[in-house]
């Protein structure tokens, strides 16, 4: 099933579930008011909703018209987000564009922050502008939201606990990274709130294209209306989705309602090397640090900037030319 939030003027919106098409949705703060709410109880509430789901898809509930400029992300405010490293390709480039190599210890042990996420932006909302030289970037990820997981959760128990699947753009200042590393306590004012699909969608929903812990698909990214990325979810991952999970359980139980990101899905080219840009015949970025530093591996100088005010970033993955999730669409500062 694909769960929503409907934006109704208080801080958590309204649960709702939505067609597998997208096109129409019906009601459900009967049975939970809200997204959270829902995952708080899920062993008993998923049932209800999935039947609500199944009404709406036969035609027996009420139906009205999916807008997705009139939802949140599927959590407004989440108890927790904590992003990680699915994918150390996007790991190497950065420290290869300084010269320095990857840690070994990255292999088997997950990168991973706790950012902000007490105000998640709704996925068509603008990204809020102050200063350019703040380097504003766009990092397309997937995400899971868990239920309560308990502390030292292995990897293949964890993969249980994982309820929904969704898309978000992490965005970053990658003007500010630089300082707040070098003070060795990690980011804070470097990683403002994220926008999050339109939609939730549970693992069955998805069928084969969720597998081992891993989405199987293609993620799209536009910038100004152009594709800037067509990345594979499930290549080139060194981690599974469900191991960042027991990653972040390793020391604490995670609350129901937490989101785990996996970091900025990033390919490698086809000989093994640096990716190439969709015009030449590569997969693209899903962020435009990563073609920096690419132009810095080979030219020695950095040359597409950042994003300016007035940029804008579109992140979507389609089955059979169907949109899952939603689409996030967001302007810098518009």
């Amino acid at each position: 099933m694909k769960l929503a939030t409907l934006k109704n003027g208080t801080r958590d919106g309204q649960l709702i579930v939505v067609k597998p098409d997208l096109s129409v949705y019906t009601d459900a703060s009967d049975i939970a008011p809200t997204l959270q709410a829902a995952l708080d109880d899920w062993a008993s509430i998923a049932p209800k909703l999935e039947a609500r789901c199944d009404a709406l898809c036969g035609g027996d509930a009420d139906a009205t018209p999916f807008d997705q400029t009139a939802v949140e992300s599927p959590l407004p405010r989440a108890f927790q987000w904590l992003d990680g490293s699915a994918y150390i390709n996007h790991v190497e480039l950065v420290r290869a564009a300084r010269g320095a190599k990857v840690p070994e210890s990255f292999y088997d042990d997950p990168l991973m922050y706790q950012g902000v996420s007490g105000p998640n932006l709704p996925p068509r909302a603008a990204i809020p502008f102050t200063d350019k030289s703040w380097g504003y970037d766009m990092e397309a990820e997937i995400c899971v939201i868990v239920d309560d997981v308990p502390l030292g959760v292995s990897e293949t128990d964890a993969l249980d606990h994982i309820k929904l699947v969704l898309l978000c753009n992490d965005v970053s200042l990658r003007g500010l990274i630089p300082g707040e590393l070098a003070k060795g306590f990690g980011f804070v004012q470097s990683k403002p709130p994220c926008a999050f699909s339109p939609v939730a969608v549970t693992p069955d929903e998805l069928g084969e294209m969720w597998s081992g812990g891993l989405l199987h698909g293609t993620l799209e990214v536009d910038y100004n209306g152009k594709p800037f990325g067509r990345v594979l979810s499930h290549e080139d991952a060194t981690f599974t989705l469900a191991r960042l999970v027991a990653h972040a359980a390793k020391t604490r139980p995670l609350t129901a309602g937490t989101i785990i990101g996996s970091g900025t899905v990033s390919n490698k080219g086809e000989d093994g090397g640096a990716g190439k840009k969709i015009e030449d015949g590569g997969r693209g970025y899903a962020c435009i640090a990563e073609l920096r530093m690419i132009e810095k591996i080979a030219t020695g100088e950095f040359v597409t900037p950042f994003m300016s005010e007035g940029d804008t970033v579109r992140i979507e993955m389609l089955s059979g030319g169907q949109s899952i999730f939603g689409s996030i669409e967001q302007t810098l500062g518009g």
